[in-house]
Order: C-alpha cells, then structure tokens, then sequence
C-alpha cells in the first residue's frame, strides 16, 4: 500500500482551517484529491441547509489539495462555484480534478455531492509557489 500523501497529515490536524470547519481529506494522489465535510449545528445557515462558506471552505481546501498533489504548495487566486441546490445532511463530498496542472498556475474543477445528487460546482485557480529554494 503506498505512503498517504503528505497533504493528509498537514490539513487533517487540529488548528488548521478546514480541520476545526468539519472538512477532512479522505484522498490525494497526482491530479485527485477528496475530502467530506463533517455537517454539524455550526454548518447550517439560518433556513437549516448547509451554509454556502461551509461549502466553499470544502471545495477550496479539497481544490489546493488537488493542485499541490504532485508536491509544491499554493495559494488561491480566483474561484467561481455554482450552487445548483440546497444541501442537506450528515456528510457532503468533493472531488477534484485539474483542468490544468502548470508550474506558475493551476486551474482545478470541483464537484460537491451529497445524497448522492450533485450541490456544487467550481473553478479554482491557484498561484503555485516556488520552492524556497527558488526565491520568490
């Protein structure tokens, strides 16, 4: 069985952002990346779906994982999601994929899902960081 993905061990850790927001990555391998967020009282918005900026922090941090999947690290430079429909229940799903893998920007597509019906999608695009061995 292969070693997890070092992404695992960083996000999937107390005090991180997406951690202490419910969101747990489940998979990360070159050009893949999933993750769930765990919905909880805090999760909802005032009419009892889930919140759209719980949503957003699950797509955002399942589509970094995704852009940095083949190492490196990133930060967000531009997102659209759609929101197709209210989403409701225990556990809502992403996975992402890239439309383009570059040394300077990523481009990552997302699809959320929960009871099995498709809530969300987006388009992330992500600044790829240079080593600090490169310089800034």
């Amino acid at each position: 069985m292969p070693e997890p993905h070092p992404i695992l061990g960083l996000l999937n850790t107390p005090h991180q952002f997406s951690y202490e927001s419910g969101v747990t990555i489940t998979r990360v391998e070159p050009e893949l990346a999933r993750g769930v967020l765990a919905v909880n009282e805090n999760s909802h918005n005032p009419h009892g779906q889930v919140h759209g900026g719980a949503l957003y922090t699950l797509a955002d941090t399942v589509a970094g994982c995704c852009a940095c999947s083949k190492g490196g690290s990133c930060v967000t430079a531009s997102s659209s999601m759609e929101f197709l429909r209210p989403a409701y229940g225990q556990e809502i799903f992403c996975e992402a994929t890239p439309k383009k893998m570059g040394k300077s920007l990523s481009v990552i597509q997302v699809t959320l899902t929960g009871d099995g019906r498709t809530i969300a999608t987006g388009t992330f695009s992500f600044f790829m960081l240079p080593a600090p061995s490169e310089g800034a």
